[in-house]
């Protein structure tokens, strides 16, 4: 709901200058515990952004976020799945993460809402984390988190790169599609942060004797 504050010129103008807008197209099921998001809108054609980028949706009023002391609130940080700046539109994936059954943290109300959503704002794609080319080859190993950053990275590549790796899921259907194959693990009901089993597999995994890109 808009706020007398955001009626303000002044805050509409400064907006539009640091977010890009956005409505949301579509929403699909990818596994038990992640839904694709895609935002669609002339504003997001002819986007540039690179495999492993992120965007930072806007998931709170700003100066309500500020007004609580609390002004990380208002963004979120998500990896970019997919985009096509030909058609307009950007792909994220929402993670359910476990936690506190009682408490809704910002982030779970925003996404919680997103199919009654009309408008999205978010930041331009950004971020460093993206893939070396000239590696002589590459090693990837995260949990499901991770996993959404590493479809587009894996993407990008041509089918001849030398990829290793390891991803992590609660269980075998915890574990999105990637373009080239990596060894999958699960760790079961143990929380991902305590997980041995991400940590274990990578160590054995069989590389070569070359350095890498990981």
């Amino acid at each position: 709901m808009a706020t007398l504050f955001d009626t303000l010129p002044f805050v509409n103008t400064l907006r539009d200058a640091v977010f890009l807008s956005a409505t949301v197209s579509e929403i699909e099921q990818l596994t038990p515990r992640m839904r694709r998001i895609r935002f669609s809108g002339p504003r997001l054609q002819g986007l540039t952004w690179t495999p492993g980028q992120h965007i930072r949706p806007q998931i709170a009023g700003i100066a309500e976020s500020i007004l609580r002391l609390h002004p990380h609130d208002a963004l979120r940080t998500y990896s970019i799945f997919d985009a096509n700046p030909d058609a307009g539109t950007l792909d994220i994936v929402i993670f359910d993460h476990d936690g506190d059954p009682n408490a809704v943290p910002p982030a779970k109300h925003w996404a919680s809402g997103i199919p009654t959503v009309d408008e999205a704002r978010m930041t331009r794609p950004q971020g460093n984390f993206v893939l070396g080319h000239d590696a002589p080859y590459h090693v990837f190993a995260g949990e499901e988190t991770a996993s959404i950053a590493f479809a587009a990275m894996l993407r990008a590549l041509p089918s001849t790169t030398e990829v290793y790796g390891v991803i992590e899921g609660a269980t075998q259907a915890d574990h999105l599609p990637l373009a080239q194959p990596l060894t999958h693990v699960e760790r079961g009901d143990a929380p991902a942060a305590n997980s041995v089993v991400l940590t274990d597999s990578l160590r054995a995994l069989r590389l070569p004797d070359h350095p890498g890109v990981a």
